[in-house]
């Protein structure tokens, strides 16, 4: 998915429910200026923000990534893996996390699978981002910082985390090689 169509689906859910950005930014608790820079800028927010605008909107986060069909079993081979988001800290920033969505096509799930790749750039602003629910982390190849509320951890390949995504966290790559995670999280409804 490319960052100016969940722009695109935010703005047809804010007219649909006629909801300005201003009524948004209140209902979310982020600043109108984020706000205007994810519907008209395609600046793309990370999960945490993403999950507060769904929640403001009523509808699930999958929504945003792609609930356009229902496959069960649903099967997602490597080779056919697409970059779904790219996620930029501001809009003439790099690419600091490429996420592949497992999940896309299952319209009935309540967990948000990914494949993610942190590139070093995710370790050059650390902002700390809480929502509701739990996160899964397995970490592929490389280096994985994560900072939890006032601790910070180092995992390598195999390591694994979970967490109460409530509690302020960030996941970056660490060193200079990029990174790779397979991520679940969970988002009570």
């Amino acid at each position: 998915m490319q960052s100016g169509k969940v722009g695109q689906r935010i703005k047809g859910f804010m007219a649909s429910k006629e909801i300005s950005i201003e009524q948004l930014a209140e209902r979310s608790g982020l600043e109108k200026d984020f706000l205007h820079s994810v519907v008209e800028e395609n600046i793309y927010p990370s999960l945490g923000p993403l999950l507060k605008i769904a929640r403001a909107l009523d509808v699930r986060l999958g929504t945003f990534l792609d609930d356009q069909f229902g496959e069960d079993p649903m099967i997602v081979r490597q080779a056919d893996r697409k970059s779904e988001l790219s996620m930029l800290r501001g809009k003439d920033k790099p690419v600091d996390l490429k996420f592949y969505s497992l999940g896309k096509g299952k319209s009935d799930r309540h967990m948000e699978p990914f494949y993610v790749e942190l590139l070093p750039a995710s370790a050059e602003e650390k902002a700390l981002s809480s929502h509701e629910g739990e996160e899964f982390i397995v970490v592929q190849n490389g280096t994985v910082e994560v900072i939890y509320g006032d601790q910070t951890f180092t995992l390598g390949a195999g390591d694994s985390i979970y967490y109460n995504s409530i509690v302020p966290h960030n996941v970056s790559c660490k060193g200079e090689q990029n990174a790779s995670i397979y991520a679940v999280l969970y988002i009570p409804e």
